[in-house]
């Protein structure tokens, strides 16, 4: 599964870096780390829309500190 957090201005204003950051250690704290690749995008088009992450194909808007935790569980962890 490939997993992008937008880094873009709006989205890096906002906290993505963070973000990266910490799905970075949630995959490894699962041991996903043969199953699940984080990296970053420049822009996922959803500037107004707050912090976004591509789950594969799928963009999930309004990602911050405190639903990030939950992304992982309902969307990453639940496709595997």
């Amino acid at each position: 599964m490939k997993v992008q957090v937008c880094i873009g201005s709006a989205c890096h204003q906002r906290g993505s870096y963070d973000i990266l950051m910490r799905l970075r250690e949630l995959v490894v704290e699962n041991g996903l780390e043969k199953d699940v690749s984080v990296g970053s995008a420049f822009c996922l088009n959803n500037c107004a829309d707050g912090i976004s992450v591509a789950v594969d194909d799928d963009i999930i808007t309004g990602i911050g500190k405190g639903n990030v935790d939950q992304l992982f569980e309902q969307v990453i962890k639940a496709r595997l």
